[in-house]
């Protein structure tokens, strides 16, 4: 299937890419944009041969620069609504996706590129990113899950400042107030992503799957459930051929070989 705003690669060790391919619009998120991320998520969270997705930008001088102020600029409310539903909803499909997902911020990250990366897994940024909701200068306030995501990852002080201002970060102070993961060269952005990228689909599908959802689900509840949460995936986890396999690998002293598909 062709996309019309959207780049997308699948390669043989199981490492997919989005490419955001708006680039004389910084990427901008148009409607019909986010329409095709979401039937591409569709298609991509049933496709098991994909073990990890990564997400970048088009052009070297945006992720995504943010909505499409040309759409944004005709809304009333009720459009407005609907706007904001439908980046909520694809955003919320990147983040439930059972596979792991790096966002490779090779620039502007504003207003939805930023809310875009939050909902991935891990963010890693070139040198020259910058990182912000200005949402706040348009009269508005951020609407694809920024006033949400941005608290729990960097703090509730710092999300606030960020938001009310609107201000721009670069790449080195979203890594310091624990945003970003990564900083690096322009030129080596994709080559590190990759490099994570290939390390991690090298793992158990069960287990990262497990993992994730985990995770995402315990951040929400106190400690004593998010165990208990823990428990019953770390059996299941069991369940799986990746676990015979993986302790077997350690007792024999050799590169555990796991699977791409889940229990048989």
């Amino acid at each position: 299937m062709e996309w019309k705003h959207l780049l997308f690669e699948t390669a043989d060790d199981g490492i997919a890419t989005i490419t955001f391919n708006r680039p004389k619009a910084l990427n901008a998120l148009n409607a019909e944009l986010l329409g095709e991320l979401s039937s591409l998520l569709d298609i991509i969270a049933q496709d098991e041969a994909i073990r990890v997705l990564i997400l970048t930008g088009a052009g070297e001088k945006a992720f995504v620069a943010g909505a499409d102020i040309n759409e944004l600029a005709k809304c009333n409310a009720l459009q407005g609504k609907c706007f904001a539903n439908r980046g909520q909803s694809a955003i919320s499909k990147l983040q439930a996706l059972n596979i792991p997902v790096i966002a490779a911020v090779n620039g502007y990250a504003l207003g939805g590129g930023s809310e875009i990366a939050l909902a991935c897994d891990f963010i890693y940024a070139s040198e020259t990113a910058m990182f912000g909701l200005p949402e706040i200068t348009l009269g508005i306030i951020p609407g694809f899950g920024g006033t949400q995501r941005l608290p729990r990852l960097v703090g509730i002080n710092i999300a606030k400042e960020m938001i009310l201002t609107g201000k721009m970060i670069s790449a080195a102070e979203a890594r310091e107030i624990g945003m970003v993961n990564k900083v690096v060269a322009p030129a080596d952005l994709m080559g590190e992503v990759k490099k994570t990228a290939r390390s991690i689909a090298q793992k158990g599908k069960v287990a990262l799957r497990a993992a994730k959802q985990v995770i995402n689900a315990g951040i929400e509840v106190d400690l004593a459930a998010g165990c208990r949460m823990e428990i019953d995936a770390f059996a299941l986890c069991m369940a799986s051929p990746d676990a015979k396999e993986g302790t077997t690998a350690f007792l024999e002293k050799r590169k555990a070989v796991f699977k791409a598909g889940l229990m048989e």
